[in-house]
């Protein structure tokens, strides 16, 4: 079999559908995928601190180490040198940024694949993947899953799942706002007066105006969301799978987050956003 190194980009959800992407990219391709996991200010953690190991026979995950520098992808911090190792390396490199345009330009990955030897490095699905291989691939941790299954524990006859993307998320801000998720949680709640809420947001204030909203009927984790710690990872999983345990989520613009919560538990997906005109 051909190899095909692959380097997951970007935040957690991101990472998952590159990876299971890539995952079925290698399959039609007949190459062995190594996955060569980076961390970076989008990911501080290992692989490892969040789920446990990957055991399919084509497909082997390493944490990077200072001895792959080369592999990583090239850019601003390493000066772009990785580049001319990786072009003499392989008979093809395909980076980020290329990805997407590629894709609308219904470029075909897996002629490209099939010359073996080749390297990607992604932050998005390129190729339709099963829901069933992303389950197979991303199994939390013990800890993790404890943690998720103490939150599920309260849930109700209904319960619907809320992420609120904000911080970094201009996009989300403007086309998701609070005032319409309200909409649709009244909306929920004048259909089913048992309801419960989880809510899944990087917002200390949004947790605050929701819980003084709603009250007792939501609940949410109680530590501040941090991107910048393998801890605050960890809860970002946590809550990604208690969405995915939910009755129905309703998801924020833009937001990779939402969709893999609804993949994972093949749960309905609203997404909570203006109407275009």
């Amino acid at each position: 079999m051909h190899k095909f190194v692959f380097i997951p980009v970007g935040g957690l959800a991101n990472r998952m559908r590159a990876l299971a992407s890539a995952l079925t990219l290698a399959r039609k391709s007949d190459c062995r995928l190594q996955v060569i996991w980076f961390q970076d200010w989008a990911l501080h953690a290992p692989f490892h601190s969040l789920f446990q190991e990957i055991r399919v026979p084509d497909l082997a995950l390493k944490e990077a180490a200072f001895s792959d520098c080369l592999y990583d992808r090239p850019r601003q911090r390493n000066l772009y040198f990785p580049r001319l190792f990786q072009q003499m390396r392989f008979r093809g490199c395909l980076y980020e940024k290329s990805i997407t345009p590629l894709c609308k330009q219904n470029f075909d990955f897996a002629k490209w694949a099939r010359q073996g030897d080749v390297y990607m490095a992604s932050y998005t699905a390129f190729q339709e993947y099963s829901y069933d291989l992303l389950r197979k691939l991303f199994i939390p941790q013990p800890e993790i899953q404890q943690t998720i299954d103490h939150r599920c524990a309260r849930f109700t006859a209904r319960t619907i799942g809320v992420h609120i993307r904000r911080t970094d998320n201009t996009a989300s801000i403007q086309q998701s706002p609070i005032e319409l998720f309200y909409t649709a949680i009244d909306r929920e709640l004048d259909a089913h007066p048992e309801l419960s809420i989880y809510l899944a947001t990087d917002s200390e204030t949004v947790k605050q105006e929701l819980k003084d909203r709603y009250g007792n009927r939501l609940f949410c984790a109680q530590k501040e969301a941090d991107r910048s710690s393998t801890a605050g990872i960890q809860g970002g999983v946590a809550d990604m799978y208690t969405l995915a345990r939910t009755h129905k989520i309703f998801g924020s613009f833009q937001s990779s987050f939402s969709e893999l919560a609804s993949q994972l538990g093949n749960v309905p997906l609203e997404i909570v956003k203006k109407i275009c005109k």
